[in-house]
């Protein structure tokens, strides 16, 4: 959707006069005025954009003047359809999601009686070879004490350690205010919008903020809170003490009624240069705002007429003008962050009250991924676009659209993967050419995603796979794989045949699949053939689906110990009898036009001119999957019921215990175009 009252001007028709940009700067947009920018300061902000103009016109945005009313917007075709939990948008190619903390109430990944199970506002970096994740929690709902921040550690981003508790509980003193009371020994709540600090003498800082809620519906994030914490995670993973870096003074917090010291009395000269290089970066620190609302002078953006901005992702465009995207608000910055043109509007981008984020990637443009949703209370599905010059986004993509149950109930959970983050500027660069990302799943679960880029929703070359040459999932770059801890997806070697290794998908989770999808060329004639085998069957039944680009499932198959059956007009039908532990030929000739396919079984024709389940022009497709199909909202919800399910439902029996265990392996998969009749 493009806005039509703001077109993008050609490159040649746009002013790019120094004194019209610096006047934009000191007036804003419309006349307000803003804090006054250095006139040397901005001409050198010129001066680089005019280098870097110069160098590559066709990618360049329009100028501050030209954009700021509008600073970010999405210009493609592609929409959301609310009904489906992927929005039935075509998805991106070789998404890989690793689920990092699967919550449990009675068996606690992070050690003692009780598991916490709202687990929320997870952070990503990336330092000294391993990915480091930290996230906050409560026991079972939102703004409720106590809570706590945990870090969890990894040196693949798939595989994750126990979350360790990095800043445990706080015991507040006695607070009287007309709002409430809380009497001494409360213990307290945390909000915070950063995680990680990278300072530029290498040190790793962790950070979060202690506030306080009175009720549920007291948020902690006004600026009431005590102030924010600081320590040091060392080389050898352990970390040091834990200080306040800045307290919330004009809430009436400071040194003499908190229980950790100001990081000044530190006596580790390298920590205190860390948290000084970090409070002189106004862009970085301007992440805190929402919790701190200090009014000394600390934060450089205006937020009268009650405007709140939370949730800072930047990017810096190509011409060096910084992007700020909050989860409702934009702005633009010529100079790193010291000032900011006035908030403006971006319509064509539909937030849903989660965070969103933006950055550049390894091939040179630039990423937005949040919940472009229809509802303001549905999180899903989390959507990916490109762009070239970080301010016109097309080609919407889904980048997770598997929404598992919300097993435990709670005030303020959401349903679907929100929050999402991702590895900030200076926060390290894992290897490989890589988009990572990480976001809770119903406030319930973190997940970590790892995105192939260059980002794109197709492929040209036909699959020819037998994963003979891969000796870890991680290297399937083109499949796409959704692996919890209780479901995962690995390479293992057939004992029955020597030398050769396929893809093994585990299942023992209750309520979540194992799930391997493989995107082919768009066709409406096509031949697909795999070899798969039932190595155990529990509790999860495996399913293949032949999906078109929107998800719609035309052809659909499902494999237990004893039989192959097809779903013919939506019917389970026509169940073929196999024998377990024995390798399985499948081969489909799949005819769009015709709304059919052939069926070939170990070399026999079983199934010809089978009927389509649904309608579809063309396939593209290759879905293996653990479980039974869960796509579609409104077989599970009530139109709007979801946006209170957390208050609404009940804990789900057996969460926390595992199932039968299934296996299924898949080996030799190809596809092919078929001849037009």
């Amino acid at each position: 959707m493009t806005s039509s009252n703001c077109p993008r001007p050609a490159f040649g028709e746009a002013a790019r006069d120094r004194s019209s940009l610096i006047g934009c700067l000191h007036r804003g947009v419309g006349g307000t005025r803003q804090p006054r920018l250095p006139v040397r300061l901005a001409a050198a902000s010129l001066l680089v954009c005019g280098v870097v103009w110069g160098a590559d016109k066709a990618t360049m945005p329009p100028p501050i003047a030209e954009s700021a009313s509008e600073p970010i917007r999405y210009v493609g075709q592609e929409q959301t359809d609310k009904r489906f939990y992927d929005g039935a948008l075509r998805h991106a190619v070789g998404v890989h999601r690793y689920q990092a903390l699967r919550a449990n109430r009675t068996r606690p990944p992070e050690g003692g009686a009780v598991g916490w199970t709202y687990n929320h506002q997870p952070y990503l970096a990336y330092w000294r070879n391993r990915f480091y994740l930290q996230y906050l929690s409560n026991p079972k709902e939102e703004h409720v004490p106590p809570g706590r921040t945990l870090l969890m550690i990894s040196k693949d981003g798939q595989h994750w350690s126990n979350p360790q508790v990095i800043f445990p509980e706080y015991a507040l003193p006695e607070i009287k205010t007309p709002d409430g009371h809380l009497p001494a020994g409360t213990p307290s709540v945390m909000h915070q919008r950063m995680g990680f600090y990278t300072a530029p003498n290498g040190r790793l800082l962790t950070l979060a903020f202690y506030s306080y809620s009175f009720h549920p519906l007291h948020l902690p994030n006004n600026g009431q809170g005590l102030g924010r914490v600081v320590r040091e995670i060392h080389p050898d993973n352990t970390f040091g003490p834990i200080y306040f870096i800045r307290y919330n003074r004009h809430a009436g917090w400071n040194e003499t009624n908190t229980s950790f010291p100001f990081f000044k009395t530190s006596t580790d000269a390298g920590f205190v240069e860390a948290c000084d290089a970090l409070l002189a970066d106004k862009l970085v620190t301007l992440q805190w705002w929402e919790e701190d609302r200090g009014t000394d002078g600390f934060f450089t953006i205006k937020t009268d007429r009650g405007l709140e901005p939370k949730a800072l992702s930047y990017a810096h465009r190509p011409d060096g003008v910084v992007l700020g995207v909050w989860k409702n608000h934009y702005a633009l910055s010529a100079d790193a962050g010291q000032s900011w043109t006035p908030f403006g509007k971006a319509p064509s981008l539909m937030p849903c009250g989660a965070k969103t984020w933006v950055q550049r990637t390894e091939d040179g443009r630039y990423v937005l991924v949040y919940n472009h949703s229809l509802t303001r209370n549905n999180r899903f599905p989390l959507v990916v676009m490109t762009s070239d010059d970080c301010r016109d986004f097309t080609d919407m993509l889904c980048l997770d659209g598997e929404v598992s149950p919300m097993r435990f109930s709670g005030t303020f959970k959401n349903l679907g993967p929100q929050y999402v983050r991702g590895i900030e500027p200076g926060s390290g660069k894992p290897p490989g050419s890589y988009l990572w990302n990480t976001y809770s799943m119903n406030k319930e679960d973190m997940w970590v995603s790892r995105t192939r880029v260059p980002i794109t929703g197709t492929v040209t070359q036909p699959v020819a796979e037998n994963f003979n040459n891969v000796t870890s999932v991680q290297e399937l770059e083109w499949w796409n794989l959704h692996m919890p801890q209780w479901a995962p997806i690995g390479i293992v070697e057939d004992p029955h045949q020597r030398g050769n290794q396929c893809l093994e998908l585990r299942d023992e989770d209750p309520y979540d699949y194992a799930l391997a999808q493989r995107t082919f060329p768009e066709g409406s004639r096509v031949q697909i053939e795999f070899r798969v085998l039932a190595v155990q069957v529990g509790h999860g039944v495996l399913e293949v689906e032949i999906q078109d680009r929107s998800g719609r499932r035309p052809l659909k198959l499902r494999l237990d110990d004893q039989w192959l059956a097809q779903d013919q007009m939506a019917r389970w039908a026509r169940p073929i009898p196999v024998s377990g532990q024995e390798w399985l030929t499948v081969r489909l000739d799949i005819n769009c036009t015709a709304g059919n396919y052939d069926l070939t079984l170990n070399g026999n024709v079983v199934g010809r001119e089978v009927k389509f389940a649904e309608t579809v022009e063309t396939v593209e497709r290759l879905v293996f999957r653990t479980g039974p199909y869960r796509g579609d909202v409104r077989a599970i919800f009530v139109e709007g019921e979801h946006a209170t399910l957390g208050y609404t439902s009940e804990d789900r029996g057996g969460a926390d215990q595992r199932v039968p265990l299934s296996v299924y392996w898949i080996d030799n998969v190809k596809t092919s175009g078929l001849p037009q009749p």
